[in-house]
């Protein structure tokens, strides 16, 4: 008579699989990395947010030096102070005037600066006409970095 039974593979005995600890466990570790990667996704993003208002900073101050060297006879009429800004809104866009005089430059400026950087924008212009030295420093709230860096800054200096 034949016998009808289970066949045993050599090994251990009793081996079947994953027992249901060493899947928790896997799952707590993939968890944890999917975690970390959420993580730096968004520091990621406020990197990049960050780095586009410091592009975008670098790019205002190089255009209002560029102004001064191409209208060095009136270089002093684009000195702006912090104080200059109490009054810049961009709601709406900023105004692109018929009028090409170095006042309605320095004003489209201003207000290019509070609509690129945000509302607490502010910069500083100076002109030292014995030496030809030209300086913009520009200064706005980082949004979504608290405390960790402060305030964005950009200088820029030039000899006219």
């Amino acid at each position: 008579m034949k016998r009808i039974g289970r066949i045993r593979r050599a090994g251990r005995p009793g081996q079947g699989g994953f027992t249901l600890l060493e899947v928790l466990i896997a799952l707590v570790v993939l968890a944890v990395g999917l975690l970390g990667l959420a993580l730096m996704q968004t520091l990621n993003l406020r990197y990049t947010k960050s780095a586009e208002q410091r592009t975008r900073a670098v790019n205002l101050a190089g255009t209002v030096l560029d102004v001064m060297r191409s209208n060095r006879s009136q270089a002093a009429q684009y000195v702006v102070t912090r104080a200059d800004f109490a009054s810049v809104t961009a709601a709406g866009g900023c105004a692109s005037d018929a009028t090409l005089d170095a006042e309605a430059n320095r004003a489209r400026w201003m207000c290019e600066v509070r609509e690129a950087l945000g509302p607490g924008a502010e910069a500083a212009v100076s002109y030292n006409a014995g030496t030809g030295v030209a300086s913009v420093v520009l200064e706005w709230p980082e949004e979504g970095m608290g405390d960790l860096l402060g305030p964005g800054e950009v200088e820029l200096s030039t000899v006219l």
